[in-house]
């Protein structure tokens, strides 16, 4: 009996303090990890969200960028933070990639890191150098498959968002494309405009204005739904490749053991901070849609991209070691 009051009397101090601490949180500075270098989408979403925390929690909250292998060396870091509230992790589909992609890694997402919120959706853009004669997604599947190997495409790196729109793009249209990594999606951008490249899948924020230039030929975007930022450019699916989705989420996760509390506190925050009129026309400009949901809502949705990209990675055999 005194040991069941004592387990009793154990979980309740450890439950009040935890709704304590989750009242006073967050006391000091904040750091949200991000696994790229600044100027890219996942950089600047975290920056426009960072920026909105900052002013509603009365508590800087800093960006801290840690770029390499895939992002995983952010993740990592992030999974071995304290549980605190005090390191957060901003992330995009990459991390669901790399669970499946990497045969070793330093941490397990779905074991290490806690979902907190989706921040926002945007779209990869399929831009082509005007070498290519193909004005619509169905001509360059039928000039590809004329031509297997002789295409190609670039990417941000091995493992990235963009690396893998390519390949579920190879997969859904049946077309044997090869692929050039980079270091980053400026290079990755600049030789498809050079012509060193065939295309490349890039964010769109990135590859519209090339195309507006006419300095790559855009043909559509990745999202099962028309980008907001160019309502007149088709989807892959709807021109020519059924079944073909790839959206460029954004996402908050935490360590695993953070607190429920501040979870929630902090998913309220952010989701308050998307409901806003100064961060939502941010967004547009970026042609992002605002995010939202519960923890467990992406949660969900985060499990169905790991097996989404899982069977992608099994059926072309790659792994990253």
């Amino acid at each position: 009996m005194r040991f069941h009051r004592r387990l009793l009397y154990t979980l309740l101090t450890a439950f009040l303090a935890a709704a304590a601490q989750a009242q006073t949180y967050p006391t000091r500075t904040i750091r949200v990890l991000v696994g790229f270098t600044p100027g890219g989408t996942t950089d600047v979403v975290a920056r426009v969200i960072a920026q909105k925390l900052s002013e509603q929690l009365k508590q800087s909250v800093v960006i801290d960028n840690r770029p390499g292998a895939g992002a995983n060396i952010a993740a990592e870091l992030a999974a071995k933070s304290p549980p605190d509230g005090y390191t957060l992790l901003a992330v995009n589909p990459g991390l669901a990639i790399s669970a499946t992609l990497y045969s070793k890694l330093g941490y397990n997402a779905q074991r290490d890191l806690a979902p907190v919120a989706r921040l926002a959706d945007s779209s990869h853009l399929l831009i082509l150098h005007p070498s290519i004669p193909a004005r619509s997604v169905k001509e360059l599947v039928a000039f590809a498959r004329m031509r297997p190997g002789q295409l190609n495409y670039s990417s941000s790196g091995v493992g990235n968002a963009d690396h893998f729109a390519g390949e579920l793009f190879k997969s859904l249209a049946r077309v044997d494309l090869v692929h050039v990594p980079y270091k980053g999606g400026a290079q990755a951008a600049q030789d498809t405009v050079t012509g060193q490249v065939s295309m490349y899948f890039s964010g769109i924020l990135v590859g519209l204005p090339l195309a507006k230039e006419g300095k790559v030929r855009a043909l559509a975007v990745a999202t099962a739904k028309r980008s907001p930022l160019a309502p007149d450019i088709p989807t892959i699916a709807e021109a020519g490749v059924p079944g073909y989705e790839m959206t460029l989420w954004n996402a908050m996760f935490a360590p695993a053991a953070t607190p429920k509390e501040i979870v929630a506190r902090l998913n309220s925050e952010i989701r308050k901070a998307l409901q806003s009129q100064d961060v939502q026309e941010r967004l547009a400009s970026l042609g992002a849609v605002p995010g939202g949901g519960s923890p467990e809502e992406f949660g969900a949705y985060f499990r169905s991209e790991i097996e989404k990209f899982g069977r992608i990675v099994r059926a072309t055999g790659m792994k990253v070691e």
